[in-house]
C-alpha cells in the first residue's frame, strides 16, 4: 500500500479528482461533486465533441442536451491531464476499462484511489477490482448502488455503496459526497459488491422474461424472492459477505434493474419473453447480463449441480445458448 494512501484524503480540503469517461454516470456524478465548490474536478474523455461542448457552453449535448453544467466542471481528452489527481473515478464500460487504464498507466499516480463505477467482468472473467490489484499499487474503491443518472444530476437523492479494504480512504471517498444528494453506506467487502453488480444484470433479465408473460403482482414477486436467494447463494459461493446483498448495491441496485424499464437488462429479458429478442437486439444493447449468465454457469457447473442449486441461471443458459421455448420459461422455474 502506498505510504500516503491512509492519509491523503483526509487531510487535504480540495482535491483532485478525475472521472475517466465522460458519458451519463461520469457526468452526472462530476456534476454534484462540481457543485460543492471543493474540489478540483474533470472530466477525461475520447469523444472531442463532447469535450468541446461541456468546455464551450457547459452542456454536455451527447448525454445531456437540455441541462447547463456547473461552471467549474471541465473536460480533456489529454490523458495526461489526470497526474495529479487524488480520486480517479472509472466510468467507462467494462468490456474496455483494463484495456485503457493500461494505455494511460504511465499517467496514474500511485497514491490517487481508484473507484470503480463499472458494472462487469474485467478481463478473464475476473471483476474489475480484482483486475486492478493485480496490475495497479493503488487504492482501490467499488462504488455501487441503484443510480439512474439523469436522477443523480437532477439532484435526487441517491444510494452508493462504497466498497473499500482501507477503512480510512473510505473514509475519504464518502467525505467527497457530504452536503450532496449521494448518500452513501460502506462495506469490506470489496469483491462481494463487484459481484452483486454483474448478479444483478442476471436476475433482471429473468425478472424481465417473468412481466413479458405475465401482469401479476403475485408471480413478479414469487420470481422476485427466488432471484433474490439465488443471488444471495452465488455471492456466498463465492466468498463474499452475507451482509453486503442487503446494502444498496444489493437488493437496492437489483430491484432498481429488474423492476424499472430504464433499464437495459430488464429490456433484454421483456424482448426475449415477447420473442423480439435477435442477434442483431443481442449486438446493439450493452448486455452486461448476457455475458454473466454464461460465466457463472461455466464456473459453477464445474463442481455443483447448478439445475438444482441455481435454477434460473440454469434457464437463462438454455435461453442464450439453446433453441429454447421461452413460453416454459416460468413454469420450469416453479419445479424447483
Amino acid at each position: 500500500m502506498p505510504p500516503e494512501s491512509e492519509e491523503f484524503l483526509m487531510t487535504k480540503n480540495h482535491l483532485n479528482i478525475s472521472i475517466i469517461g465522460a458519458g451519463t454516470i461520469g457526468t452526472a456524478l462530476g456534476n454534484i461533486i462540481a457543485e460543492t465548490g471543493l474540489h478540483r474536478i474533470k472530466l477525461l474523455s475520447i469523444e472531442e465533441q463532447v469535450v468541446n461542448s461541456i468546455n464551450s457552453i457547459g452542456i454536455n449535448t451527447k448525454y445531456f442536451p437540455t441541462l447547463h453544467l456547473h461552471p467549474s466542471l471541465k473536460a480533456t481528452t489529454e490523458t495526461e491531464q489526470i497526474k495529479g489527481s487524488d480520486i480517479i473515478f472509472l466510468a467507462i464500460p467494462s468490456v474496455v476499462l483494463m484495456d485503457y487504464m493500461a494505455s494511460i498507466r504511465s499517467h496514474i499516480p500511485v497514491t490517487a484511489t481508484l473507484v470503480n463505477l463499472a458494472k462487469g467482468f474485467g478481463s478473464e472473467h475476473k471483476t474489475i477490482i480484482y483486475c486492478l490489484k493485480e496490475t495497479f499499487p493503488n487504492p482501490l474503491c467499488s462504488m455501487k448502488g441503484p443510480s439512474f443518472a439523469r436522477e443523480i444530476i437532477n439532484r435526487v437523492p441517491t444510494g452508493f455503496t462504497i466498497g473499500c479494504l482501507d477503512p480510512i480512504v473510505g473514509d475519504g471517498l464518502s467525505a467527497v459526497f457530504n452536503g450532496t444528494s449521494i448518500f452513501i453506506d460502506r462495506s469490506d467487502d470489496i469483491e462481494g459488491v463487484e459481484l452483486l453488480s454483474i448478479l444483478k444484470n442476471i436476475y433482471a433479465i429473468c425478472l424481465g422474461i417473468v412481466d413479458a408473460h405475465f401482469n401479476s403482482p403475485n408471480i413478479r414477486f414469487l420470481v422476485l424472492t427466488k432471484a433474490f436467494n439465488e443471488m444471495r447463494k452465488i455471492l456466498l459461493h463465492f466468498n463474499g459477505k452475507e451482509e453486503t446483498i442487503f446494502k444498496y448495491c444489493g437488493y437496492g441496485d437489483f430491484t432498481l434493474t429488474a423492476l424499472n424499464d430504464l433499464s437495459r437488462n430488464r429490456t433484454l429479458g421483456l424482448l426475449i419473453g415477447k420473442g423480439f429478442f435477435t442477434e442483431h437486439v443481442s449486438h446493439e444493447l450493452v448486455l452486461e447480463g448476457k455475458v454473466a449468465v454464461n460465466v457463472f454457469y461455466e464456473e459453477i457447473s464445474k463442481i455443483l449441480d447448478i439445475r438444482q442449486e441455481f435454477p434460473i441461471i440454469g434457464e437463462l443458459y438454455k435461453v442464450f445458448n439453446t433453441e429454447y421455448d421461452v413460453s416454459a420459461f416460468v413454469s420450469n422455474l416453479l419445479v424447483f
